[in-house]
């Protein structure tokens, strides 16, 4: 099924058909599952719907503590993978290219966005171009302004972008060879604004697993957003606990003399009891074994779900690690980066096809095999210790296990591993050039001599 024919049987041939796509029912919910995502990582947790009680007839308000540890864990998953850029692979002129792309179009910056929308929300949209300058770049659709179409075989035939600015609704429909602005500035009735030649078809959807619907992701805040409420809920409810019920309540036992009692200019407020009479201060124990039990038992299972290291939300403590010992502490989240490496290597691939595309009708040419060579390389953000990890570099390359190339790519201080190599090869050009120099000065020497 092309767009034509899902337009004629699911919207009866309406001209303005992307209207009543970003009106149906499905859209409407997965994109309001996406603003209650945006508006959870803001801050507004359920904890702050509390309303305010009253108490010994007075309002009272309750507290209402927000831990923000969702926008951290996202921010954590996030940067683990990316926070070193994207290393390219392949043959040298096909590199060499794509970089003068990546840098040009900042892709650095690009990939930590897609990546971000994709971990928050689930989906997250890419659409590359070349602009005015002749220049290839990207542009990041947000997650709640995306509207991807599919067909019954689960293949993108069509995508709607929809937001609304100056008081005005936007539709930018995307087809295969072609893209259409819509507008509702001005008189209010919507007309085209803008249209343009599509050179590199529809936008890349990135998206995560979801075991409910194949066409678009689900957002990882699903997995601990309830944790974290009952998190919330707890730190809350104890607080008001010790405000309201922890006061303690003056009780006398017996009969009170009655008198001024003792001067309080001299020795401060006081009461005088009768004989056998007695007074105190009665107030409900403080049971905080039992909070610290439940609440450590909620951030422990928040840290297990989210595949956290308990280190890097300093909840241990660690000294004097080996190698080993620190990959054994990351596992879990080597894991989780390794499945969102997945998700983003799909939507790079896509990218990287585009690319060339773009680059052969530019006036490059790069066959299948030249193309199949490229790769990417992710670098995770796993502490090391980089004197063992250069160690085993050097007695690699003195064995002839690892050729030169391969260990500037490896070492943790080279940013620019192509930059550094040609240094290196000039380098030892120069050296060369005056070893003969100076080999060629001492025959010349001799032969005076004698």
């Amino acid at each position: 099924m092309n767009i034509q024919e899902y337009i004629k049987i699911v919207h009866n041939g309406n001209p303005f058909w992307f209207v009543d796509e970003v009106s149906l029912y499905t859209n409407q919910k997965r994109i309001l599952d996406t603003i209650e995502k945006k508006k959870y990582l803001d801050g507004r947790h359920a904890i702050s719907n509390r309303v305010v009680e009253n108490y010994n007839g007075k309002p009272y308000e309750r507290r209402s503590i927000v831990l923000q540890y969702a926008k951290l864990i996202v921010n954590l998953e996030t940067t683990y993978l990316l926070k070193q850029p994207l290393t390219l692979t392949g043959d040298e002129g096909i590199v060499a290219d794509f970089k003068k792309v990546y840098k040009k179009g900042k892709y650095d910056k690009i990939d930590f966005d897609v990546l971000n929308y994709m971990v928050k929300y689930g989906n997250s949209y890419e659409y590359v171009y070349v602009d005015d300058k002749g220049d290839i770049k990207s542009k990041v659709i947000q997650s709640e302004n995306g509207y991807p179409i599919y067909n019954d075989e689960l293949e993108m035939i069509a995508f709607v972008e929809y937001y609304t600015s100056l008081n005005a609704d936007y539709y930018v429909v995307y087809y295969e060879d072609s893209v259409t602005k819509y507008s509702t500035m001005g008189d209010g009735e919507l007309k085209v604004v803008g249209e343009h030649n599509n050179v590199s078809g529809l936008p890349i959807h990135y998206k995560t697993d979801n075991e409910l619907d194949a066409s678009f992701g689900k957002s990882d805040l699903d997995d601990f957003i309830n944790i974290i409420d009952a998190m919330e809920d707890l730190l809350s409810k104890f607080s008001d606990s010790f405000y309201k019920f922890h006061n303690p309540i003056p009780v006398v036992i017996g009969q009170q003399l009655k008198g001024e009692g003792l001067n309080q200019h001299i020795v401060g407020g006081g009461i005088t009891l009768d004989d056998n009479a007695d007074f105190k201060m009665v107030s409900n124990e403080i049971n905080h074994q039992a909070f610290e039990s439940i609440f450590n038992t909620l951030m422990q299972q928040l840290i297990n779900i989210a595949s956290v290291p308990a280190v890097a939300l300093n909840a241990s403590d660690v000294s004097n690690l080996s190698e080993m010992s620190m990959r054994m502490l990351y596992h879990l989240a080597d894991m989780k980066a390794g499945i969102n490496e997945r998700y983003l290597r799909e939507g790079l691939e896509q990218r990287n096809e585009k690319i060339v595309a773009l680059l052969n009708k530019m006036g490059k040419s790069y066959d299948e095999d030249t193309f199949e060579t490229l790769d990417i390389m992710f670098h995770y953000a796993r502490p090391v210790n980089e004197t063992e990890v250069i160690d085993n570099l050097v007695k690699m390359y003195e064995v002839g296990a690892i050729s030169l190339e391969s260990l500037i790519e490896i070492s943790p201080y080279v940013s620019n591993q192509h930059q550094e190599l040609e240094r290196i090869l000039e380098s030892k050009d120069v050296t060369k050039n005056v070893i003969e120099v100076d080999a060629k000065s001492d025959m010349k020497q001799d032969n005076v001599t004698e």
